[in-house]
Parts: C-alpha cells; structure tokens; sequence
C-alpha cells in the first residue's frame, strides 16, 4: 500500500508542483493518475521512490516512510516504467532486464535466464534478447521496459505516461498486454496519463487532477462518466461537449452506438 499523507512539493524560485495532496493506493490495485502536463502527476509518483523528496508530508509504503528507506535500495525494489523505455543504449535486451537483479547480487547466468522469462511474459521473443534498444520498435522497447521494471519483482509498478510515445495501434496492444500482466501479477501499480481513455480503460481507480494536484475526483472509472464531480471534471472528460454522450442505431440490423457526430464506436449484442 501507498500513502501519501499532505505531501506538498515547492522547487527553488517558487514554483508550486504540488500542494497538499493526500492518496491511499491499495494493494494491488491500478490507480490512474490522470491530468494535463504540470498537474503535478509526474512529481507524486517521483516522491514514491525518492526521485523528488517533499518539502512537506509524508510518503509510506506498507507504513513506512520511503525517507527511512535508503534511496538507491528503495528504487531497486519498485518497478518504474519510463515514456521513452529508459533502456541502456550500449547493452543488449537481456542485459537491460538484467541489471537490477545484477545489481542486487544475483550471478550474471541466472539474472539472463530469468530476463529471458520475462522476454515471453511480455509477449517478445526470445531472439530479441539478442539486439540492442536501437534495434526495436517503440512497441519492443516499451515492452522490454516493463519487463526490466519487473525483474526484480517488485510489489510496486510506477509508470510515468508509459505508452505515450508510440502510435494508437500499439498503444492499443500495450494497454492490453498492461491488463493481462495486472490479471496474472497483481502489482501496485501506479499509473500516471494525460488521456482520459487510456484511464478510463486501465484504472480500477482514476484520481483526476487538478493544478498543483489538487484533486478534482477520485472514483471508479465507470463513476467518473456517469457522476462527475464538477464543470471541471465534466468538461476534461469530454461530457460537456458531447464526445462521451452516445445514442443507438440500427445499422444492417444491428443495434451500433454512435457519438455526438454520428461516428460509429462500437456494435451493441
């Protein structure tokens, strides 16, 4: 479990990130947070592992405060999955997934076997374990990111807007392959976006923000469409225009939704 208790973050010169947020993250579950750029998304989940420390409040895991864990320790034992992969250009995938194993002790020949289980858990072949970062697709070294995130097998998964630089299609296959990993590992998983499918789509729960993190609602996805909070929350997921609102057709004899437009976005049984 993650708790953040009041934290607030204030860089040098002034600049407020975040201000008095507070969050329980239950174990096991997928928390979205959701907001656009500068709604302080990416500094919570840095307060998590140390990469920011707070000028205020506090961050435990499984009640603990993270600033009684030594830093570099405490990131070994999360999984954190960058926008752009964070690969190590000069090693090859299998080292990539090995290095936090290799880090905390375990031999070279037993750190690049179990890389090579997680190269099939993620759905990538076992040739691929071969090639170099700048040898894959966006797709591949998405999914080799997630499998370094898990070699240590961590409680706790944070991903930093993970899928947002590769094309729909793809982005499409990797949220999947995130929801049959989270069915078979159930991780923390932690999981910052600014696209309200994507979090509409993955979270159990959405925390949706505000500037300065200020938290606009918090609840289940299906919740947050049929109950939003406010103007604020209405207008971010697109109630307000229309986009989400959704009337039937009879097209060919089948019953299919259509939007405010009239584009077609799925058939009804």
């Amino acid at each position: 479990m993650i708790e953040f208790q009041a934290v607030a973050k204030t860089y040098a010169g002034g600049s407020v990130a975040v201000s008095d947020f507070t969050l329980v993250v239950e174990s096991h579950r997928t928390v979205v947070l959701l907001g656009s750029s500068g709604s302080g998304k990416t500094t919570l989940i840095r307060m998590v592992n140390r990469m920011v420390e707070p000028t205020a409040g506090r961050v435990l895991i499984d009640g603990e405060d993270v600033r009684d864990r030594d830093p570099v320790a405490l990131r070994r034992s999360i999984g954190y999955v960058l926008q752009d992969g964070g690969l190590m250009p000069h090693r090859s995938v299998l080292d990539n997934i090995a290095t936090v194993p290799r880090l905390n002790g375990v031999a070279r020949g037993p750190a690049r076997v179990a890389a090579e289980g997680l190269l099939e858990l993620v759905g990538l072949d076992l040739s691929l374990g071969r090639r170099y970062p700048a040898q894959l697709s966006g797709g591949q070294q998405q999914r080799v990111g997630v499998a370094r995130a898990l070699a240590a097998n961590p409680n706790i998964l944070l991903m930093d807007e993970p899928f947002g630089a590769v094309d729909p299609i793809v982005r499409r296959e990797l949220q999947d392959e995130l929801l049959r990993l989270q069915g078979h590992l159930g991780k923390t998983i932690l999981f910052v976006t600014h696209d309200i499918d994507e979090a509409l789509r993955l979270a159990d729960e959405v925390v949706l923000l505000k500037e300065h993190a200020q938290v606009a609602q918090r609840d289940t996805p299906a919740r947050l469409v049929a109950a939003p909070a406010d103007d604020f929350v209405r207008h971010f997921i697109g109630l307000d225009g229309g986009e989400r609102v959704l009337n039937v057709e009879q097209v060919a004899g089948r019953r299919v939704a259509v939007d405010a437009a009239g584009r077609p976005v799925g058939v009804l049984p």
